[in-house]
């Protein structure tokens, strides 16, 4: 069937913060405590999700949480007026402060799993948000995310939106960020891979460098979305690709129709995983395995530049495949010369760009890491929420929103001030109204 993958990016929240939260993820504790830009950041973002449309492919808009999360706090014995909440927490645990203001769910990819219905058994899409489990802060997202997604593929005739699976340790499932998809057009049936760091029961590893994903997890988001055994793959990612801070797989690799572009450590067992990928594609498609070695790329570089953590894009009417990279790899000179070679050969990638992420990319997020894809035929795209695909128009209204709205600089002591929460309840007020959300969509919308 005739198909199109949408790219569902993350929009960058107000309160954009650096508080180093992410253990295993490099950038963020090595950026940890730095005066961030969230107006910089959402319009770096926005400008990206600009630069897909231009190219002519579907792109769609998440929406940011609400965040500081005032609910959370009240769990945790906070009460009084939202604004007292705010002030106590911070005068007796910041660091809980810091949490519940975590603009993380910004990375799309992090989000949700999703098959497409070429690929499910009663033809539908399934989404299964992540429970994000292993990091406080980021396990606060799961069930606005389901909300969200709701909210943007609203036909249940088309979409399948499942809960998260349990937030326990043996069930950590990170989302889209571990799970690769290979296929020879997007409508057509295709191989799905499912990355994991450490089977249910084993422990995560090394504290500093936890292993989030399980194996229990793909299996159970794979076995939900009806998909077939034997075109599914679940791969070991490399100790020592989570040891350098590939904390996600696609830190490590990413895949786009027939194409895998992988760093040599980033599978446990590089040659089986080769095969298995060739056994579940076998008769569907021939994968084009495209490695990168440690000689032409160190690991080190890869996680620094984030070369894997760029966008495979084929814009309409090109023959081969655009890589959309962050701007450090153009700054580090082994990502940079390998991806001069790369457009050299006759491979399956053809081109490299460059994109300004620096503000999400000094917390551990690439071009990557703020889109989902979701795969949709013509009768699934639709049906979704139109009023959250990019146009020229939406990308103006916009700008013009976090221009009005965010803050130019935002330091780590600035989470405690009050006035932050009511800042940004007006903004996510007002965007509810841009992308048709609904007028209750957020918490504090509901009284």
């Amino acid at each position: 069937m005739n198909a199109i993958e949408a790219n569902y990016d993350g929009l960058i929240g107000p309160t954009h913060n650096y508080a180093g939260l992410s253990r295993g993820n490099v950038a963020s504790q090595e950026h940890g405590g730095i005066v961030a830009h969230p107006r910089q950041a959402a319009l770096q973002g926005l400008a990206k999700m600009k630069r897909v449309h231009d190219l002519g492919l579907v792109q769609g808009v998440l929406p940011p949480q609400e965040r500081p999360a005032v609910w959370r706090l009240r769990e945790l014995g906070f009460c009084g007026a939202d604004a007292r909440v705010i002030e106590q927490a911070w005068a007796q645990a910041p660091e809980l402060v810091a949490r519940v203001s975590s603009a993380s769910s910004m990375w799309a990819a992090n989000a949700a799993t999703v098959c497409p219905a070429a690929d499910t058994a009663d033809g539908l899409v399934h989404l299964t948000p992540a429970n994000l489990a292993t990091m406080p802060h980021r396990s606060l997202e799961a069930d606005a995310t389901g909300a969200a997604l709701r909210v943007a593929l609203p036909d249940e005739t088309h979409f399948t939106i499942h809960p998260p699976l349990p937030a326990h340790a043996d069930f950590a499932d990170e989302g889209a960020a571990n799970h690769l998809r290979l296929c020879q057009r997007h409508g057509d049936p295709g191989a799905e891979v499912f990355v994991y760091g450490r089977s249910a029961g084993e422990p995560s590893g090394e504290h500093d460098f936890p292993a989030r994903q399980t194996l229990r997890a793909g299996q159970a988001i794979a076995a939900s979305a009806g998909l077939d055994p034997g075109r599914t793959a679940h791969l070991r990612q490399a100790s020592a690709a989570i040891a350098a801070g590939a904390f996600h797989n696609d830190v490590v690799a990413v895949s786009h129709e027939t194409t895998l572009l992988f760093h040599e450590a980033a599978f446990a067992d590089k040659n089986a995983a080769i095969a298995t990928i060739r056994r579940a594609a076998a008769g569907l498609l021939e994968p084009r395995f495209v490695e990168v070695s440690e000689s032409e790329v160190p690991l080190a570089d890869a996680v620094s530049s984030y070369l894997f953590n760029s966008q495979l894009l084929r814009p309409p009417g090109h023959r081969r495949q655009l890589l959309l990279a962050p701007l450090e790899v153009a700054e580090t000179a082994s990502s940079r010369s390998y991806c001069e070679a790369l457009v050299a050969s006759d491979g399956p990638i053809g081109a490299v760009e460059y994109t300004d992420l620096r503000q999400s990319m000094q917390n551990g997020g690439g071009p990557a890491c703020l889109r989902l894809r979701v795969v949709l035929t013509e009768q699934q795209l639709a049906a979704v929420n139109r009023a959250q695909l990019f146009s020229d128009a939406l990308y103006a209204q916009l700008v013009t929103w976090v221009e009005r709205h965010y803050r130019e600089d935002l330091a780590p002591e600035a989470l405690g001030d009050p006035s932050l929460l009511l800042e940004s309840r007006a903004a996510l007020d007002e965007l509810t109204q841009i992308l048709q959300l609904g007028s209750a969509f957020y918490p504090f919308q509901r009284g």
